[in-house]
This record gives structure tokens, C-alpha cells and sequence, in this order.
């Protein structure tokens, strides 16, 4: 199996897929593989769930797709209804599409938008964080710090400002636990004003950073301080949710965790489990108000836009994790799973930190746990771990360059909110005997 440098895998060799059940999937030789990341951290509920799939099959029956434009359907209105149910009823409009690119995308517009709609023509600019991962369009890439999937696309991007890391693990030279969320304040305080507050659209930023950092929560307070800079400069606050929202970490909106509601957040990968591809921007009151007034609707969208389909798979799922309680249940199994991680990959002194919220867990490898050292990235080390453990019937997501862009190896687990105890125990085994056998190759 070839290395790639996302999740490790090329387009080479690849098994062919037959069917999944549950947390399985299965090649066209008969052979398992536990979903111990959810695919790219996507299928919360698993796969092949009966009751979904026949919701689709129904709105299948009846339309497939009417443009959004055009049409209304009762398929978007209730999903609709319960994503503002279970955010809290924190946002004012919920604007679709097909992935989290493109949710991101929509967000990046939106917040030209209603600083265009304020006459505010000026502020035009956008501020990231470096090791961070948004998408593959050219403006979610732009905000992207994420060295390797940009390079080839340097000169066409946008120009973008970045801030460091907020990583607890791996802190900027001569900051403190007790520094750290006071220092990384200041830092986007001080890019605000470099720039020209005057200039400054949007703050971006991911809650939990998944791909390009290996599950890494911001520490705490970091949520609150950033808000509270961008709302003195007139900034808003854009958080990405795509890979850490949708009930991943425990709570349905990542950001729920610190106590914050951003201006907009896009969401995708957990909205539809995997179904149907479905992505949204959720727009905050605050946003939506000046630009239905000056221009009576968001100027974004696609032909896809609210595909009937996707919404009734989208409704399926979200109906099952709220009655089924999986949010929850992704809190208080995760923090054990993690629990159970930490213990088994404590005999490996090349484990440096075990971290995340909810079942989003994240596992860093080093050369010294002291140092915290990066191995040198033509080792591949966390491919290594990735291709060992698909060999023996686990998939894991494996990420590299997230110490400096190339060096860094983490491995991402993010099973479904569902699945069993005796799963999760065969992913602990899995993944800790792909590590060991990686480590002893070297």
C-alpha cells in the first residue's frame, strides 16, 4: 500500500471494498477491517445502518433532489430544525452544501459578505493558525497551514496572515501552561494590528485541530480570549467544526466545551455519517442581520445545495444520536478509551502524548519524551503504524509534519459514537501492536 500525505494512503494497491456492517468493513477477499477512525473521522454511526439507509431509500422513492432554489422540502426543514435544536439554538441560518470544503468556503464568503453589506469593502483579509487543516478549495486551502497539500498551489492562493499553533503539547519558546493562552491572545491581537484592523475579515480556527495537528485541543480559556480580540477589532469569529463538531468530542458543538458560540461554523463530516455527502455553515444572528437587510440573501451556494437526499440521510442520522444519546455516550466512553490508550501505549517511551476529547483521540510519537524530539520524516513512522495496522484489520488515520509542516508523526482514532466495548478494546490491541512493530523495525 502506497504512503500518501494526508492519511497515508495512496491510490495504488488499494483493497477493493465489498460491504460494511456496523464498525466493520470488508474487502472483496472476505477480509475485516474495524473503522477504528471513522474513515477520516465521517461515519459516527457506522455503516450499513438499517434505519437510515431505509429513510434515504423513502426520500429516493418520492424526489431525490429538487434545486434548492426552487424548492423547499421537508427533509432539509426538519434536519434544519434539529441541528438548531442541538446547537443550542445559537445560530440564525443554516446554509448547506456538499463537504466540509465547500462549508468552509461558504464561511470565508459569508464573512466578506457582511462586511461588504456594512460598506466595510476594506476588510478583506484573513487570519489562520499555522498546523491547521480547512479543505481543498482554493480559499479553505489559503487559510490552511498545512505545508505539504499547499505547496503545489503557492502563488494562487490567497493572502493569508497566520499565528501559532495553540498547543499545550508543544508551546512557543518561553511560554508556560500558565502563559500560553495570555501569549497565543496577544499574538492574534498583534497580527490584528499589523494588518489594519480596517482590513481584517476573519479570525479561522479549528476547536480541536484535527489532520494537520493530531487531535489538539485548544488549551483552556484559548476559545474565550480569542473571541474576546476579535470582537474589540471588529473580526469575526469563523470555527472550523468539519472533522472535531457534529458530537465527535462529547458535545454536539465542539466549541460547546469552552463556552463559546463563534459568528460561523461550518460542520460536514459527522452531519450525514458518511451516507450521503452533506456539509453546512452555520450563520450566527449577528452575520445574517445586515446582510438579508442590504442584500436579502447570502451569495453563496451550489447546484447541490440542500440535495433532498443528503438532508434525509443527514436527519436519519442526527435523529439517532440525539435519541440514542451518542453525544453523550461519546463523552464518557471516550474519556475511558483514552484512558484505556494511555495505559497501553505506556510502555512505548516513543509515545509522547495521548490526547483529545470524546472519541476524536489523537497519539504523537517522538524520539525522547523529554526533548519531545520529532522522528526525521523520511522515517514515515506514523505510516509505518497506519499500513501495520490495516495489514492486521485496523484502520487508524495516519498524519506526519505536524511538529513543523514535514516533521511529526501522529495517528488519529475516531471510532463511531456506537461502537461496542469489545470494539474499542480491539482497536486498543490493534493499534498498540501496529506501534510496537513499527518501533522495533526501525
Amino acid at each position: 500500500m502506497a504512503r500518501g500525505g494526508g492519511s497515508g494512503f495512496g491510490l495504488q494497491d488499494l483493497s477493493r471494498i465489498a460491504r460494511a456492517q456496523g464498525s466493520y468493513l470488508y474487502d472483496e477477499t472476505g477480509k475485516a477491517y474495524l473503522d477504528g477512525s471513522g474513515g477520516p473521522a465521517v461515519f459516527c454511526i457506522g455503516h450499513a445502518n438499517a434505519e437510515v439507509n431505509a429513510a434515504i431509500c423513502r426520500q429516493l422513492d418520492s424526489i431525490a433532489y429538487a434545486y434548492r432554489y426552487l424548492f423547499t422540502s421537508s427533509a432539509l426543514e426538519s434536519l434544519t430544525e434539529i441541528v438548531h435544536r442541538i446547537s443550542g439554538h445559537c445560530f440564525k441560518d443554516i446554509l448547506y452544501c456538499a463537504d466540509g470544503s465547500e462549508a468552509v468556503e461558504s464561511a470565508l464568503k459569508v464573512a466578506l459578505q457582511y462586511h461588504a453589506a456594512r460598506g466595510l469593502m476594506t476588510k478583506r483579509r484573513f487570519i489562520a493558525r499555522q498546523r491547521s487543516w480547512h479543505g481543498n478549495t482554493l480559499g479553505a486551502l489559503s487559510v490552511s497551514g498545512f505545508a505539504a497539500r499547499r505547496r503545489a498551489f503557492e502563488g494562487s492562493l490567497l493572502d493569508v496572515a497566520f499565528v501559532s499553533p495553540a498547543n499545550a503539547y508543544r508551546m512557543p519558546e518561553g511560554c508556560t501552561a500558565d502563559t500560553l493562552v495570555s501569549h497565543l491572545a496577544a499574538e492574534l491581537e498583534q497580527t490584528i494590528l499589523t494588518l489594519g484592523p480596517d482590513n481584517v475579515a476573519a479570525f479561522v480556527f479549528e476547536p480541536i485541530v484535527g489532520a494537520a495537528g493530531g487531535v489538539v485541543p485548544a488549551p483552556p480559556g484559548y476559545a474565550a480570549a480569542v473571541q474576546a480580540v476579535c470582537a474589540k477589532h471588529d473580526v469575526l469569529l469563523i470555527a472550523d467544526e468539519v472533522m472535531c463538531g457534529a458530537g465527535r468530542s462529547g458535545t454536539w458543538c465542539a466549541l460547546e466545551h469552552d463556552g463559546v458560540v463563534p459568528d460561523l461554523m461550518s460542520v460536514a463530516k459527522g452531519l450525514a455519517g458518511g451516507y450521503i455527502p452533506l456539509g453546512a455553515t452555520l450563520v450566527s444572528a449577528k452575520v445574517a442581520a445586515p446582510i438579508v437587510s442590504e442584500h436579502g440573501a447570502y451569495m453563496t451556494g451550489h447546484t447541490f445545495s440542500g440535495h433532498t437526499a443528503a438532508c434525509a440521510a443527514g436527519l436519519a442520522v442526527q435523529t439517532i444520536i440525539e435519541r440514542d444519546g451518542l453525544v453523550e455516550r461519546a463523552r464518557s466512553k471516550g474519556a475511558a478509551f483514552q484512558q484505556a490508550l494511555r495505559g497501553s501505549l505506556s510502555k512505548f517511551d516513543e509515545v509522547g502524548d495521548v490526547r483529545g476529547r470524546g472519541f476524536f483521540i489523537g497519539v504523537e510519537l517522538v524520539t525522547d519524551r523529554a526533548t519531545r524530539a520529532p522522528f526525521a520524516p523520511d522515517r514515515g513512522l506514523s505510516f509505518d503504524i497506519g499500513q501495520r495496522a490495516f495489514a492486521d484489520g485496523l484502520i487508524c488515520y495516519p498524519c506526519s509534519g505536524n511538529v513543523d509542516g514535514a516533521a511529526g508523526d501522529t495517528v488519529i482514532l475516531a471510532p463511531p459514537y456506537n461502537a461496542s466495548d469489545a470494539e474499542l478494546e480491539e482497536i486498543d490491541v490493534k493499534l498498540s501492536r501496529a506501534v510496537g512493530a513499527a518501533l522495533a523495525s526501525k
